[in-house]
């Protein structure tokens, strides 16, 4: 997979973020934080826990020490939408600009995941784009699991598909938004 691609999904996966985080600030912060019959965690620990994984598949594969990304990002730091979504726009330039320095001959090699920890046990070796794809596969993943959420509690984020993505895209390269 090119890194073009990679940076679009990524962009995919940004706007739907700023989507459910549009919607999550309408929320009271009884309602950011009640339990969920639905998912594993509340709204607030779906989201946290998909910046937490972005913010750690990042560091491991950036091969920075172990317990950079091992350490957990405790819920209770993130008591509002607004200081979530703070803390994120910060990951999401890191992500951006990590992305855009990876070429697609990097991409394609063989990444060790033994390189970057010592307790790491891999069965098989993938090319760096598979463990990449991960992390976006993972966000859409939580991402939708908060929109579900998000829609049970009258605030639809709305059509979170790729192509609403690509239609707001278009618009807004066009300057139509």
């Amino acid at each position: 997979m090119r890194r073009k691609d990679l940076e679009t999904l990524f962009d995919f996966s940004y706007w739907m973020k700023d989507r459910i985080l549009d919607r999550a600030g309408r929320l009271t912060g009884a309602e950011f934080t009640v339990p969920s019959a639905l998912t594993t965690r509340d709204l607030r620990g779906t989201l946290v826990h998909t910046l937490d994984v972005e913010l750690s598949w990042r560091a491991r594969l950036q091969r920075r020490p172990e317990a950079v990304w091992k350490k957990a990002l405790p819920v209770t730091d993130y008591p509002s939408v607004a200081a979530l979504a703070e803390h994120w726009r910060r990951d999401e330039a890191e992500m951006r600009a990590w992305l855009a320095s990876l070429d697609d001959d990097l991409l394609a090699r063989e990444f060790d995941l033994m390189a970057s920890a010592a307790t790491a046990t891999p069965e098989q070796r993938y090319p760096l784009w598979y463990y990449v794809l991960h992390i976006h596969t993972h966000t859409q993943q939580q991402l939708s699991d908060a929109a579900v959420l998000l829609t049970r509690m009258g605030q639809s984020p709305g059509n979170v598909e790729f192509l609403d993505y690509a239609d707001a895209a278009r618009a807004r390269a066009a300057g139509r938004t």
